[in-house]
């Protein structure tokens, strides 16, 4: 039998890198979000994207490094037995930062390679052994060939591997046969001093170099210290009986008669019997002891011919589906547990990823995704008897939540329904979690879920929940990349050290993030159009009637924000013109999708060009929001013969749009068949309302001009009332109940009434619909629009003037344009808005952090890094210049977190971290279980020209360590003589 040791040192500089399979899977997801970000334009989930891009290059560099610090021994099994598993020892020590550490081996026998794999978690400056078990060996030769040190970064993302040149071989011998028959014997003659003599335990007969088998009790150690070389013992007897193993007392196949051959050997060594060996042209003679067995058993080892080796099946260890949806059936009855605490840590860092959602989804399904994640971590814990929930429940679940979702939100596609869909499924798939690599799949599902949130909010608090997200799933992810084993001990569920690495990892890529956020190149239109929010409401309408702009009011949301260049307009030129409404039905006013020539539009002379804004909050709806007549249009957007401003994208997500707006004659040229229409009353009994054309008609013989004031004068001096709670109108005739009969009402009251009047009178008009007025936010100087400032005001066509505005609420209630919604409803005539609380100035400054967030990070977009870059002198993305710059400011992102692997690499006892620099500058770092004396005896073999020195390092180090009084000074002197040492460059 062959024994042999291997012990190495990895020096290399070239090692190989590459991803683990979690690694790949965790670059899909990044690249996944990426699309959906470039898609929705959400500017935080492009930091998330980025910042966890810089952790998995981060990583890389770890797992580099730790590869570095490694140094491995292996050793082959003295002994092998057909059928019985046998492992090779392995001892690993890390010489720097912790580490999870896979050793991969070949086992290479009779024509087959059979892999073998260990897992350890390596501490910094640890040395572990790990057995690298061959299950079933079958007999014959079994060498270690293509041995690997496979160093990983902390999360599991990376693997560095470095290429061990070991040889280490064993001869498996034949499985002895059970309840053999006695073997033959052999007789000699000879007995006596004079007599021939052969091995025995009775005399004393002379030395002999070790043999690998021998026995230590046989070795003689006196003769070892002196001379420094192993020698054994040998003993004969006097000639007499012995067992003759022969090959022809033998019957059946050849494992058959091997296997008897090997049960009479090791009968033969127990008995201390002395034994010929004969084989098919092999013979060895008559001898005994250990020695002469173990010559024998590897006689019988490498006999051809050799059996075949069974091959072993496949096994995949990523991203395969359950069995309940499918997936492959395992065929283990009873599989291994998972450890309780990793997994309700990976639940616990799961349950906070969903937690917005949950406060945000129907009550009934954040419930089951609590409900599934809770009985989860209760069924981990070892004490507590709690069945897996059945397949069948399972999948009844996914069943039940779907057309659940589908119900309630109307589609499974839209942002709302898609996520808690994928919420439910994400809980059920925890529920079913059995296995490692399912617990870190629902790492990566979980940073996908943190991500989704984005949809529906990218406020501050979110950019916090989604970096708490994140150190938590990571640190799960780091719980499941070291040895699964050694984490079935019992332990904390809040793993400290992980939490602090992942909060580290994450801050040293937050250089990175944040120059890829202001770099990456931002397209300035989606990949794909989606509904993803379906269910977004806004204080506008495709249609308007009396009283559904009274509900709106109460609302204080945000509709939008408009920052101004210069100073801000007059609270009377506050417009924010919305949807036109052309069409009245007697119940309401409609948009008319008709097309007309395009209107003519002059500015008016001196009028100024208000530079502004508008931070859109997301409504759904295609409309723009703009002061007067814009004269410049964003990318995608039109105006059209209206002169309302729309985009072909709806506002599904919070939107930034600079405009330039000048007040305008609009439409002095307009066509017929559109004053026609603006001239339209319905026929129909329910919407004559003779009174009002009556009234109407009383005018036409005044001028146009005047026909709009006695209008106006109607709301003066009618006794009019403005309120938010109107009474309720009949379906009949509304605009003669309302001014003859109510006489309470709001904007689209008054609106709707004066329109009506003037096209009794002959006067085309209209009604827009949009916002009036802003309150200004004093510490950030703009104007902040909200759901109640929607508003709908009259436009009039007068000859030679075009559309003029009409705000007939205005002639009721002045304080609605001049002041604020509060202020109207308690002083109509109010000319300045009230004094503002102190909890409504602290929510103003509030809201001007807000809004600067809004403007530096949630909506950032391609022409805002397209100004930032020509501010710069850098032409647009693309360019030789741009891509030079963005890879050299990355690289230089990078250098803290490359100092910080650096720095984790090197120990912390100040001796040892003299001793790892002297193995830096000899590239040859210290061996597992090597005394300082042995390493420097080693070193100066290697440097001859350096070795008085070397020894005179390891006698310090020695002096400091095992000293009876060590000092600073040691520690000084130690420092200094290894600052001496000469750099070595090796190959």
């Amino acid at each position: 039998m062959s024994l042999k040791l291997m012990s190495l040192n990895l020096t290399s500089s070239k090692l190989p890198l590459w991803p683990t399979r979690f690694g790949w899977a965790f670059l899909g997801l990044v690249l996944l979000t990426l699309i959906g970000c470039i898609n929705y334009a959400l500017s935080l989930g492009y930091g998330l994207t980025f910042l966890l891009s810089g952790v998995w290059i981060v990583t890389a560099a770890q797992a580099r490094r730790a590869a570095r610090t490694l140094s491995l021994s292996v050793q082959a099994p003295v002994e092998a037995v057909a059928g019985h598993e046998m492992a090779f020892s392995a001892q690993v020590r890390q010489a720097g930062a912790a580490s999870p550490v896979t050793l991969r081996a070949w086992a290479e026998q009779n024509g087959r390679r059979v892999p073998l794999t260990a897992s350890l978690s390596l501490g910094a400056g640890d040395t572990q052994t790990a057995a690298l078990k061959v299950p079933d060996p079958v007999r014959g030769p079994l060498r270690l060939s293509d041995v690997r040190l496979v160093a990983h970064d902390a999360f599991g993302l990376w693997q560095a591997a470095v290429p061990v040149q070991v040889e280490a071989e064993v001869a498996v011998t034949p499985a002895p046969e059970a309840d053999a028959p006695a073997p033959p014997t052999l007789a000699a003659s000879g007995p006596g001093e004079n007599g021939r003599r052969t091995a025995g335990q009775e005399d004393f007969a002379g030395l002999r170099p070790y043999v690998a088998g021998d026995a230590p009790r046989l070795i003689s150690w006196r003769h070892a210290a002196r001379s420094g070389q192993l020698v054994t013992r040998e003993f004969d007897a006097p000639l007499g009986q012995a067992w003759d193993l022969n090959w022809t007392a033998t019957q059946g196949k050849v494992e058959a008669r091997l296997s008897r051959l090997a049960a009479w050997v090791t009968a033969a060594r127990a008995a201390g019997v002395p034994f010929r060996l004969t084989l098919p042209g092999q013979a060895l003679p008559v001898g005994s002891g250990d020695a002469h067995a173990v010559r024998a058993l590897r006689a019988l080892a490498l006999h051809p011919p050799f059996p075949e080796v069974p091959e072993q099946p496949a096994s995949s260890e990523f991203l395969t589906l359950p069995a309940w949806l499918g997936g492959p059936k395992t065929s283990e009855p009873h599989p291994t547990p998972l450890p309780a605490a990793p997994l309700q840590f990976s639940l616990l860092a799961l349950g906070v990823a969903l937690l917005p959602g949950l406060l945000r989804w129907p009550l009934w399904t954040s419930a089951l995704v609590l409900w599934l994640l809770t009985y989860r971590g209760l069924q981990a814990e070892p004490g507590r008897k709690l069945r897996p929930l059945p397949p069948v429940l399972l999948l009844a679940l996914v069943v039940v939540a779907a057309l659940g979702l589908n119900a309630t939100y109307g589609t499974l596609l839209g942002q709302d329904g898609g996520t808690a869909l994928l919420a439910a499924l994400l809980a059920l798939k925890a529920a079913e979690t059995r296995t490692v690599r399912d617990a870190r799949l629902l790492t990566l599902l979980g940073l996908f879920v943190t991500s989704t949130h984005f949809f529906h909010d990218q406020g501050p608090l979110t950019a916090l929940h989604s970096l708490l997200a994140s150190v938590l799933l990571l640190a799960a992810a780091a719980r499941w990349a070291g040895d699964p084993a050694a984490e079935a001990a019992p332990g904390p569920v809040l793993p400290r050290p992980l939490l602090g690495l992942s909060a580290r990892l994450l801050l040293l890529s937050l250089p990175l993030a944040a120059l890829l956020f202001i770099f990456f190149p931002r397209p300035d239109g989606p990949l794909w159009q989606l509904p993803i929010n379906q269910g977004a409401k806004t204080g506008l309408a495709d249609q308007i009637s009396p009283g559904e702009y009274s509900n709106l009011a109460q609302s204080d949301a945000v509709a939008f924000r408009a920052d101004f260049d210069g100073p801000l307009p007059p609270p009377d030129e506050r417009y924010w013109r919305g949807p036109v409404y052309e069409h009245f039905t007697g119940q309401g006013w409609q948009q008319v999708r008709g097309r007309f020539a395009a209107p003519s539009a002059e500015p008016r002379p001196g009028a100024p060009v208000w530079h502004y804004s508008i931070t859109l909050e997301p409504n759904g709806k295609p409309w723009l929001l703009a002061l007067d007549v814009p004269t410049t249009l964003p990318q995608s957007a039109l105006l059209t013969s209206a002169f309302q401003a729309a985009t072909l994208r709806p506002a599904s997500l919070r939107t930034r749009y600079e405009w330039h707006s000048q007040p305008a004659l609009l439409g002095r040229i307009e066509s017929q068949d559109r004053l026609n229409l603006d001239l339209t009353l319905p026929d129909t009994p329910d919407a004559a309302n003779p009174q009002a054309r009556a009234l109407a008609a009383s005018w036409r013989t005044l001028a146009p001009e005047q026909r709009v004031q006695a209008g106006l004068d109607v709301f003066r001096k009618g006794d009019f009332a403005y309120t938010l709670n109107p009474p309720k109108l009949p379906a009949d005739n509304r605009i003669d109940a309302f001014l003859f009969g109510s006489k309470r009402g709001f904007c689209e009251h008054y609106s709707s009434a004066f329109a009506f009047l003037m096209r009794a009178a002959g006067v085309p008009a209209r009604i827009v619909g949009g916002y009036q007025g802003g309150e200004v936010n004093p510490d950030g100087g703009y104007l902040i629009v909200r759901q109640q400032n929607a508003h709908a005001w009259a436009e009039v066509w007068l000859a030679g003037q075009g559309w003029v505005r009409v705000d007939p609420t205005a002639a009721v209630a002045p304080a609605r344009v001049q002041a604020d919604l509060g202020t109207a409803l308690t002083q109509p005539r109010a000319t300045a808005p009230r004094e503002r609380t102190a909890l409504e100035r602290a929510t103003l400054r509030l809201d001007a952090l807000q809004n600067q967030w809004n403007t530096w990070v949630v909506s950032y977009d391609g022409e805002q890094q397209r100004s930032l870059l020509t501010r710069l002198g850098i032409s647009g993305p693309g360019s030789p210049v741009y891509l030079l710059a963005l890879f050299g400011v990355a690289a230089l992102t990078l250098l803290p977190a490359l100092a910080f692997v650096r720095r984790r690499a090197r120990p912390s006892d100040p001796a040892l971290l003299a001793l790892h620099d002297l193995g830096a500058r000899l590239r040859l770092p210290r061996g597992p279980g090597e005394t300082p004396t042995a390493y420097a005896e080693r070193a100066a073999g290697l440097s001859p020209a350096q070795a008085p020195l070397l020894r005179d390092i390891a006698r310090t180090f020695n002096a400091l360590r095992y000293g009876p009084q060590p000092s600073p000074e040691h520690l000084r002197q130690l420092r200094s003589l290894v600052k001496q040492v000469r750099r070595v460059e090796r190959n």
